[in-house]
């Protein structure tokens, strides 16, 4: 088989066993792998509390990855988040993804709970279950080097084995398994790390086709100015948004309740720049390398990150903030439901954290101490408790990232119909909302929105199947992408096939979250984003969002999905049509 290796690997905790199985071509081929196969094999367990021994665990890579295909070092980790109760899945790049596929796979399925804690190493020709007590309760960087000798390593850190709703899974190359809680559900299972190693080639159909498009998209890459421009993610990371989001004034700032933060050049991309010597990284085998990290190999806070644990708390200290994103990549906890959990706790208390407690208080969160054990229940649980539930600037329970959504009306119409909640990489609207020149008029439009987010949904549910990175297409299109998959598989795949693919797998998702209990009611921001204006300046004004133009619109969104006005399916058959 090209490609695929068609193998799955279905590992149970409970009776410390493991059985290779065949995975059938047709579900290969019409869901490709990561996120897609992940989200196809919940079909029978997505019910279950994410908690369920039973619950998988699913680690699913793509055909792409295991060649030289730009950006496809990629995997997909699927089950249900603990912190919204979606569907869920995360995508990672890295050693990991190369080498579980290496070790002749496809997926790694893991249910069931180890009696104790236990780490598993994968090679080619099988599975060690090692003795994990004495890393339990030890942080990222000490389990890495405990068991990294055996090859690449996904692990937890003291907040996955303490149940923290938002605790990541770390890739020991710095790469996060982020968002959602996966990491909780890991710890629930009392699976300390996965480590794998192997030798396995990944074999192209037509290596003269693959050669052809993967120079296509290359030659693209080199001609975006948002890829290897000298403003480029390549250059400063994904820390170039921050200069942009000041200038479009849409900088969550203080729980978005304003949308400028005027001390935010403090932690630009030229800042750190400049503070951290920060040097180009990113993910095996990328030739993007949008991360940075310092001449030591200090890994340097992006985006979101600082962006969240500065303007969303008030904070503008460029060694807080980085020792702010070191403490949690330690620990395992999601920088930005860490940070939005923070900022929504100091709104309430009327007083956001000083730069000098926000390392404390996220330890606390991690080992679930003190005041950290309401916050480790993130920003909606918490708001409820304390009796302000209106705070908690969330979708389905999933905090918003670092773009207001008063400042790009289909940045606003994504983070609802997002599946996983209020997510920005479902859709990613951004390159047509917010990076074009001259500074966009219609970012404050909903005509045209609904058909937008629903083709960038399946656009990107394929590409996160593939998989590869959506910093890709800020170049690349769909088009380049699948020479690649045909090259590689040997079936003929095109950008209307894939987009096909793609609105299977976003469709299944929500399903998934209808049969759940997600509704209309679920679709929709917090009320301060209809009632309260953002900051204007500079000749932009950000005014509240008009209610009524974003209901039209979902409502057209439900009309070209074939929902019904609450969002769900008439139709109760649906997976049935499925392959």
């Amino acid at each position: 088989m090209y490609g695929w290796t068609g193998t799955l690997l279905r590992v149970d905790l409970t009776t410390a066993s493991a059985r290779r199985e065949e995975i059938p071509r047709g579900l290969l081929e019409e869901y490709l792998g990561g996120r897609g196969l992940g989200v196809r094999l919940m079909r029978d367990t997505f019910r279950l509390d994410p908690f369920d021994p039973a619950m998988p665990l699913i680690f699913a890579v793509g055909p792409l990855c295991g060649t030289p295909a730009p950006t496809a070092a990629r995997l997909s980790v699927v089950s249900r988040s603990p912190l919204t109760g979606t569907i869920y899945d995360c995508s990672a790049g890295g050693r990991f993804a190369w080498l579980l596929k290496a070790t002749g796979l496809d997926v790694l399925v893991v249910t069931g709970k180890s009696p104790t804690p236990v780490t598993l190493a994968i090679r080619p020709d099988g599975v060690e279950f090692l003795p994990a007590g004495g890393l339990w309760g030890s942080d990222i960087p000490t389990t890495v080097a405990a068991v990294g000798e055996r090859g690449s390593v996904a692990a937890i850190g003291p907040a996955g084995e303490n149940g923290v709703l938002f605790a990541n899974i770390m890739m020991g190359e710095g790469n996060s398994v982020g968002r959602g809680g996966l990491g909780a559900v890991m710890g629930s299972k009392r699976l300390k790390a996965v480590v794998v190693d192997g030798d396995r080639k990944t074999e192209i159909a037509d290596q003269g086709l693959f050669d052809t498009a993967r120079a296509d998209v290359m030659r693209l890459f080199r001609a975006s100015p948002f890829t290897f421009g000298a403003l480029g993610i390549a250059e400063f990371g994904t820390l170039v948004l921050v200069d942009l989001m000041a200038q479009r004034r849409m900088a969550p700032t203080e729980n978005f309740r304003k949308t400028f933060f005027e001390r935010s050049g403090n932690y630009s991309g030229p800042a750190i720049k400049e503070a951290c010597g920060a040097k180009k990284a990113g993910c095996y085998g990328c030739p993007i390398q949008c991360k940075k990290s310092t001449p030591q190999g200090q890994h340097l806070p992006e985006y979101e990150t600082v962006s969240h644990f500065g303007a969303l708390n008030n904070v503008d200290d460029l060694h807080a903030i980085i020792q702010s994103n070191d403490v949690c990549n330690e620990l395992g906890l999601d920088t930005i439901t860490a940070a939005a959990t923070l900022s929504a706790w100091g709104e309430i208390r009327g007083r956001f954290p000083r730069a000098d407690e926000l390392p404390g208080l996220l330890g606390a969160m991690a080992h679930r101490t003190g005041e950290g054990e309401l916050l480790a229940l993130g920003s909606r649980r918490l708001a409820e408790r304390l009796g302000r539930p209106e705070l908690s600037m969330s979708v389905k329970s999933l905090e918003l990232p670092a773009y207001d959504p008063r400042g790009a009306y289909g940045m606003a119409l994504a983070y609802c119909t997002s599946n996983r909640g209020g997510c920005h990489l479902r859709a990613y609207p951004i390159s047509h909302e917010i990076l074009r020149k001259p500074v966009p008029t219609d970012r404050f439009s909903f005509s045209g929105k609904a058909r937008i987010i629903t083709i960038a949904e399946d656009t990107n549910a394929a590409v996160d199947s593939l998989a590869a990175c959506k910093f890709s297409f800020f170049g690349a299109s769909l088009e380049e992408y699948a020479e690649l998959l045909t090259a590689t598989t040997g079936i003929e795949y095109s950008p209307p096939r894939l987009q096909e693919i793609g609105r299977r797998i976003c469709l299944t998702e929500r399903f998934y979250n209808c049969a759940n209990g997600f509704s209309r009611a679920d679709d929709m921001l917090p009320e301060r984003f209809f009632s309260e204006p953002g900051s204007s300046g500079d000749g932009i004004e950000i005014p509240p969002i008009d209610r009524k133009r974003f209901e039209e619109e979902l409502d057209k969104y439900y009309r070209i999905r074939g929902l019904t006005t609450d969002g769900c399916f008439a139709d109760g058959d649906f997976l049935e049509r499925q392959p």
